[in-house]
């Protein structure tokens, strides 16, 4: 079973699939230019037009779970008094990353996720089917990401929203640790965007497959 991850630097997403065994496709523009396999992680360094031509021949894969975390400088709602000075080829560029999402979720036929931080993609597309903060699921990694970021996801194809799972008390502060007092440099942006890993496995927990049908830990419960 293959899992597909676009726009993803961190990998965090497909970890929990991946030391479960399923092979895994990361693309980036960020990685080494090309495709590179370590063990079953596959990592592309791939700009959109590379992408697109990769995707094609893992679209005839057996694919069991997507997700997308398209870039959202152009889109996120805190920078939309900003749009004017960033021009419309700015906004196309980003609406086409995300429409590249979209296709593809659409026409994979496994569950999926594309990820936005209050996005005004909800303008141009449709309304988010979910929102969450990274601490709604601190309890899957022990409380260590109990900050908040309102997180908005689209979905599709059988996605299962995983249960929420807290992990004791916001951090004071919570959010500065994980996204305001990161230091200037050039992972600052990687690092405030990367996944929540306690997201990433509710994630996994309720959208991995077991004998070729999905579990949805809403109804059996997760450990």
């Amino acid at each position: 079973m293959v899992v597909i991850s676009l726009f993803d630097v961190t990998g965090a997403m497909v970890k929990p699939w991946l030391d479960a065994g399923y092979e895994c496709h990361i693309f980036d523009i960020q990685h080494k230019r090309g495709h590179h396999i370590v063990g079953n992680l596959h990592r592309y360094g791939a700009d959109l037009a590379s992408i697109n031509r990769y995707l094609l021949e893992l679209i005839k894969e057996d694919i069991a779970f997507v997700s997308c975390f398209p870039p959202c400088t152009h889109l996120s709602v805190s920078g939309a008094a900003w749009m004017k000075g960033k021009g419309l080829r700015a906004l196309e560029e980003s609406i086409a990353f995300f429409a590249t999402c979209a296709e593809f979720c659409d026409v994979s036929d496994a569950p999926y996720l594309i990820e936005n931080p209050m996005s005004t993609i909800s303008t141009y597309w449709r309304e988010p089917d979910h929102k969450f903060h990274p601490c709604h699921y601190s309890g899957y990694v022990d409380g260590d990401e109990n900050y908040t970021k309102e997180t908005w996801l689209w979905t599709g194809n059988g996605f299962v929203m995983p249960p929420k799972k807290m992990g004791g008390d916001l951090f004071d502060m919570p959010d500065m640790k994980y996204i305001h007092n990161q230091p200037p440099g050039p992972e600052r942006a990687n690092i405030r965007s990367a996944t929540p890993k306690g997201f990433a496995k509710a994630v996994f927990e309720a959208n991995k497959q077991h004998d070729g049908d999905f579990i949805d830990c809403a109804t059996v419960g997760v450990n």
